[in-house]
């Protein structure tokens, strides 16, 4: 299909029959395209960063080490506490073995009285060595004095 049986006008039989028109810059040229990037600064430098990160762990440091020190002299504190105590608590457990030994031989004259020989409070055991007692009155305590 021709141009002439399209619209009805002459038109061009070739396209070496088109008047040459080639597109030139703008008087002055085109101007200068920018091609770096240009970021803006959106924060603090990076040295800002490392040197505020460095104090804050500083800082941190300082009272883990102010924790330690107040922890260990409340360690120390309690262990005086517990040294300054211990001759009363090893009296009354002294008192509480003497009265539960009392006891104990009262009940053993009662359940032994008509065994021939038998003598209350002597160890069944005669390897002469005395070992702490491991008994108490309460149940499933397991104490040595």
């Amino acid at each position: 299909m021709t141009e002439v049986s399209i619209r009805g006008v002459s038109g061009m039989k070739s396209v070496k029959d088109m008047p040459i028109s080639q597109e030139m810059p703008p008087p002055g040229g085109f101007p200068q395209v920018r091609f770096a990037r240009r970021i803006p600064s959106t924060g603090p430098a990076g040295t800002t960063l490392f040197t505020l990160g460095a104090l804050v762990m500083g800082y941190g440091f300082y009272k883990v080490g102010m924790g330690n020190r107040e922890r260990r002299t409340l360690k120390a504190e309690k262990a005086a506490a517990r040294h300054a105590i211990l001759p009363l608590l090893q009296a009354e457990e002294d008192r509480r073995y003497v009265a539960q030994q009392n006891k104990f031989k009262a009940q053993e004259s009662l359940i032994m009285k008509d065994v021939p020989g038998w003598e209350v409070g002597k160890s069944v055991y005669y390897s002469g060595a005395w070992h702490p007692p491991c008994y108490t009155t309460e149940p499933g305590i397991n104490r040595t004095a």
